[in-house]
């Protein structure tokens, strides 16, 4: 290509993907994009574990709830802008980079969103959305018709919401700053169904789906790693060996269990319609939540077993057993229900409310990792089944 012929500033046009391109995997920029959110999610574990090792669980709950709303609403928005408009030239490269910053600045303000100040991390999730809105804008230069109004309605959605989170800054702790962040945290949430509910933007199911299931893997390879290195902390604290090799064991079996179960079922099939893919997307909060509180949890119970948390031995168990229900009952609602049979569709459910049960049971280590491998072996024995 000659030089007169080159585009201008060497940028493509942001034209809209095609939803059915064969082979389309995720981008060297997307995994890179992941990772730093690995930090955030690390973070926000770490100082969710440190609150309930002290017994405040409703404060450590609500904190990390809100913590990991802007983490994985930032994360969603950017996946859902990829698919559809990914040009990877340089610009698009840099403003994806300038989001990842907006990333680093929201997790270093976590510890002091958990102490009750926010600044920080809304500065951060600020510039993570305002990056967004530049590529919002920037796609809807190259779009046209209803494609275009979707795209704009997108950029100016988010805009207006991010005035919100500024006044939210201005509310002071308690009661009336949560019930803000409830409000706001609606109404952005909205912003997809008002910006697409006249004309959806090109979503492809293979790419999307692979990339919820890579991030998938990387919060439970976080959470793996965090639960290993407090396992290995704990050998020079710890009376006697028994109690931390069961936890060990059923760190391993129950990760393992999850990304097996995770993994089951056909993603793809579960993105078919606009409403189809907003059950997906928005149910994946509680699955990714869920996945990096199970470490939290793993490291509650190794505070118990060293004498480090005085939490009653029912206490934290649940900080374990209510991690594990959320991640299957997640799963089994937008993914395994629709594509398995009667008996799967039975085993799933049950099994978490087991885990539940398990968690007032003197053997509840042991219970739990059985529960999971006969969830696993259902699994097996059971393939998916294709739904008309």
């Amino acid at each position: 290509m000659t030089a007169t012929s080159a585009p201008r500033f060497r940028l493509s046009r942001m034209l809209p993907r095609d939803p059915a391109q064969p082979h389309r995997a995720a981008s060297s920029l997307e995994l890179f994009f992941d990772l730093v959110f690995v930090v955030a999610v690390s973070r926000a574990s770490a100082e969710l574990h440190h609150a309930l090792a002290h017994g405040e669980f409703a404060h450590g709950i609500t904190s990390y709830a809100m913590v990991f709303f802007a983490i994985w609403w930032a994360w969603m928005n950017f996946t859902w802008f990829a698919t559809s408009f990914d040009t990877d030239d340089w610009l698009y490269r840099v403003t994806t980079i300038v989001q990842m910053g907006g990333v680093l600045i929201l997790a270093a303000g976590i510890p002091q969103a958990f102490a009750g100040n926010f600044t920080v991390p809304v500065i951060g999730y600020i510039v993570m959305r305002f990056a967004m809105i530049a590529q919002w804008l920037r796609a809807s230069r190259s779009s046209e018709g209803p494609l275009r109004a979707a795209t704009v309605r997108y950029a100016v959605g988010i805009g207006a919401v991010q005035v919100l989170w500024i006044l939210f800054l201005l509310i002071p702790s308690g009661p009336l700053q949560l019930i803000a962040f409830i409000v706001f945290a609606l109404i952005e949430i909205c912003v997809p169904v008002f910006a697409e509910f006249r004309y959806q933007t090109p979503w492809h199911p293979h790419h999307i789906t692979e990339r919820y299931g890579l991030f998938t893997l990387i919060v439970l390879g976080e959470s793996l790693l965090a639960s290993a290195n407090a396992i290995i902390t704990a050998i020079d604290e710890v009376d006697a060996l028994g109690p931390l090799i069961g936890i060990s064991v059923l760190t391993l079996v129950v990760t393992a269990s999850l990304w097996w179960i995770y993994f089951w079922p056909p993603h793809h099939r579960a993105i078919t319609t606009f409403r189809s893919s907003l059950r997906y997307g928005y149910t994946h909060y509680f699955v990714f939540a869920a996945a990096a509180a199970f470490s939290a949890g793993i490291e509650v119970q190794l505070g118990v077993l060293t004498h480090e948390s005085h939490l009653s031995a029912i206490a934290a168990s649940l900080t374990v057993s209510i991690p594990i229900a959320v991640f299957l009952l997640g799963v089994w609602w937008v993914a395994i229900r629709d594509n398995a049979d009667r008996v799967v569709n039975t085993v799933v459910p049950i099994g978490a409310a087991l885990v539940l049960i398990d968690a007032v049971l003197p053997t509840s280590v042991a219970i739990t990792a059985v529960v999971m491998v006969g969830i696993v072996v259902t699994l097996v024995l059971r393939p998916p089944v294709a739904r008309s």
